[in-house]
């Protein structure tokens, strides 16, 4: 019978600065009773990963810029939040009544480049992407395998919106240890059809299962353990957002 099994880390404690989060992940997961084995794939929320990087800003150190202000206004927004988000962009793909969509630094499509108010500080902080979401989850992953023995993979998960859907969704935007995209193309289904554009985004599909225990509010469950599902393993593999500028063009055209 197949099986996917997802199993939240429970007991974490509050994440800062200088944490060494791999050992806090391992020393929870013994205390749960939970060994890692092969293949297990660990989703980590992006916000313990910034808060463990220092990726903390408190709100009272920020200066908003006249076009933060004006974009907070519209939107009813703290100015501070709108200039961090503006730090943290690339470019800005809409501006729609002072709602900001942005191109981060990372490549990915935001709202408002992912600054984040909830779970830090009771809005007087905002955590801010890690700088390099891809390296994180290799660090993780590396840190975890010394540990543990066991070979395994890594995400860094944060929620996102979707063009013409309501509600966030959980995706990867952190991968290590495996192939994000499974490429079907060529294999037959069970007709004998051939496949021909068929890719799956299987990093961002188990981030989303993992969030059904993770949590949105005040779970404390940071991190999830999924068992069972197959990836490709690729020990060099990244999260891969769209990095040719045509492919990226096309898709900011359209948003």
């Amino acid at each position: 019978m197949k099986r996917v099994e997802i199993i939240g880390i429970e007991g974490m404690p509050e994440i800062k600065q200088g944490d060494d989060l791999p050992t806090v992940i391992y020393d929870c997961a013994l205390k749960q009773g939970i060994n890692f084995e092969d293949g297990d794939v660990l989703v980590v929320s992006q916000k313990v990963v910034s808060k463990a990087e220092g990726r903390v800003v408190k709100l009272s150190s920020v200066t908003p810029s006249p076009t933060a202000i004006e974009v907070a206004k519209a939107g009813r927004r703290d100015p501070r939040f709108v200039e961090l988000a503006l730090r943290e962009c690339k470019t800005v793909v809409k501006k729609i009544r002072g709602h900001l969509i942005t191109e981060t630094n990372h490549g990915w499509i935001y709202s408002y480049s992912g600054v984040d108010l909830s779970n830090v500080s009771g809005g007087r902080a905002a955590t801010l992407l890690p700088e390099d979401p891809d390296r994180s989850a290799l660090k993780i992953r590396e840190s975890l395998e010394r540990l543990c023995g066991k070979r395994l993979g890594v995400i860094v998960s944060d929620t996102c919106g979707r063009p013409f859907r309501k509600g966030d969704i959980n995706v990867a935007i952190g991968v290590s240890g495996f192939k994000p995209v499974k490429d079907l193309r060529g294999k037959r289904d069970i007709f004998g059809y051939t496949l021909r554009l068929k890719k799956v985004a299987i990093a961002d599909e188990i981030a989303s299962a993992a969030a059904l225990v993770m949590g949105e509010l005040n779970e404390r469950i940071p991190v999830a353990l999924v068992r069972g599902v197959e990836v490709e393993i690729e020990p060099n593999a990244t999260s891969a957002p769209l990095k040719k500028r045509r492919e990226r063009d096309i898709f900011l055209q359209s948003c």
